[in-house]
């Protein structure tokens, strides 16, 4: 009951899509992606507990080459209130330094949390800077302006982890997973391990380049 035509087609494809052998990804509407000399990647690390957004990760790539990627990260290497406007703060600087860029990330989430920061720290940037800045013409939701609606995959689900690692990439932590970096950043608060902190660093890191590799995919596709 109250299931479409549309819907039931749509998931028909997904059906067929996961039981035939050597499946590939279809794209069943058109899709138009910017090209730009930089690209940033761009994701975030939160704790839900402490209300703090302590980490904006951003792998920088030129002309397409993935050899010119350089990561670069800004983090509230305290749990306050002070430090996360420096780290917003300075993640912002980097972002108007880059200009012009287009700039990716995977779902809603860093566009939520950024409109957040600007309204707790207002000096950092204007509403209007931040909302320029997550312009569809010029920052790109890689999941819902691409993924969804656009693209079917031969996968169970279309989180960034599922589709790059079914497009060859390999996160280089065992366990990566956002739950367990906020677990991380507890023990790294409680410790100030510095191999902890790194293993955050190199967490983001590989979630920024998982959204490269799927922009590559889907240029493929496209």
């Amino acid at each position: 009951p109250r299931i479409g035509i549309t819907s039931l087609e749509k998931f028909h494809t997904r059906a067929k899509l996961l039981t035939e052998p050597n499946a590939t990804p279809l794209v069943t509407t058109p899709i138009h992606l910017p090209d730009a000399s930089t690209e940033l990647f761009f994701d975030i690390e939160t704790d839900p507990m402490r209300d703090i957004c302590y980490l904006h990760g951003f792998v920088e790539r030129h002309d397409s080459d993935n050899s010119t990627e350089r990561f670069y990260a800004f983090v509230a290497d305290t749990a306050t209130k002070e430090q996360e406007e420096k780290a917003f703060a300075d993640a912002w600087a980097y972002v108007q330094s880059c200009q012009p860029c287009i700039i990716y990330y995977y779902s809603k989430y860093e566009r939520t949390w950024w409109r957040k920061l600007r309204i707790q720290y207002p000096h950092v940037a204007t509403e209007q800077e931040i909302e320029s800045m997550f312009d569809p013409g010029v920052c790109i939701d890689l999941y819902g302006d691409v993924v969804h609606g656009h693209i079917e995959w031969p996968t169970n689900d279309y989180s960034i982890k599922t589709l790059a690692k079914y497009l060859g990439f390999q996160w280089r932590d065992t366990e990566p997973s956002g739950a367990a970096s906020i677990e991380w950043y507890h023990r790294w608060v409680e410790s100030g391990d510095p191999e902890i902190r790194q293993r955050i660093l190199d967490y983001n890191e590989d979630d920024c380049i998982a959204m490269r590799v799927l922009l590559d995919g889907v240029r493929k596709l496209v």
